[in-house]
């Protein structure tokens, strides 16, 4: 790695919008290492396969988020690789959709280890080493329904909301220091998880975003991108919506 090569940790980098963030920041010459949890194995060799063959360099990284001892052992192995991480985006995430009447503490516990807790997890082992270098940049993927609420959500807007309070604190913490804390909440974006959905579901979510589609997982990555660079030093503690005017606040 050149000297003034930034190094950038993806979570959850092998997903949807985790694969355009990475591919975005490959692009503009940054060292990029996505992860990916455990039970992705199989999905790993056709992910490694598509990236080559498009010729953009990303390397992996395997690691269960919603463990504190899996991130540590992650983002030593990392920096003893590749040296210093600069950039932390905070991507990964999943859903436990159910109604508050129905949840269980097992499927509201997974929500908040897996979309909340672990980008503490991630981002508190290599914290110290961007207050010390002067330089940092960590950007947490929300989402809409962290700033609206969403039915049967409460676990995943629970956490969405959270990452973003996290956000505002880092800011405050790593102002001086010139590290940067940002949070970019996507709305509903055309990813598998999308493509999976019913036509009738589907249609019925996009009639109800202003721009009438679906956001592209590049404009999530784009919004990364801008926070990201060495530029927007000044840009801390806010939250980029990216949802085509679906919630405006």
């Amino acid at each position: 790695m050149s000297e003034n090569r930034r190094l950038a940790i993806v979570t959850g980098g092998i997903g949807g919008i985790g694969t355009a963030i990475c591919e975005r920041l490959a692009k503009d010459g940054i060292q990029v290492v996505a992860t990916y949890h455990p039970a992705e194995e199989e999905k790993l060799a056709e992910w490694n396969k598509a990236r080559a063959e498009a010729g953009v360099e990303v390397a992996v990284a395997v690691c269960d988020v919603s463990s504190a001892e899996d991130s540590a052992r992650m983002v030593a192995e990392v920096q003893n690789e590749f040296g210093p991480v600069d950039i932390i985006v905070n991507c990964a995430g999943i859903t436990r959709d159910m109604t508050m009447k129905r949840m269980d503490a097992e499927n509201w516990e997974a929500v908040i280890n897996t979309n909340l807790n672990s980008a503490f997890y991630v981002t508190k082992p290599a914290w110290v080493g961007m207050l010390e270098r002067g330089f940092g940049r960590v950007i947490n993927i929300s989402s809409v329904n962290g700033q609206r609420g969403q039915f049967g959500q409460a676990n995943y807007s629970a956490a969405k909301a959270g990452m973003h309070g996290f956000t505002m604190a880092l800011a405050y913490e790593g102002a001086a220091k010139g590290v940067t804390a940002n949070t970019v909440s996507p709305g509903y974006i055309a990813t598998a998880m999308t493509a999976a959905m019913r036509e009738d579901v589907l249609e019925s979510i996009v009639s109800g975003i202003p721009m009438r589609r679906l956001g592209k997982p590049e404009e999530i990555a784009s919004a990364v991108a801008f926070l990201a660079a060495d530029e927007q030093a000044y840009i801390t503690g806010a939250n980029i919506p990216v949802n085509g005017a679906l919630f405006v606040h």
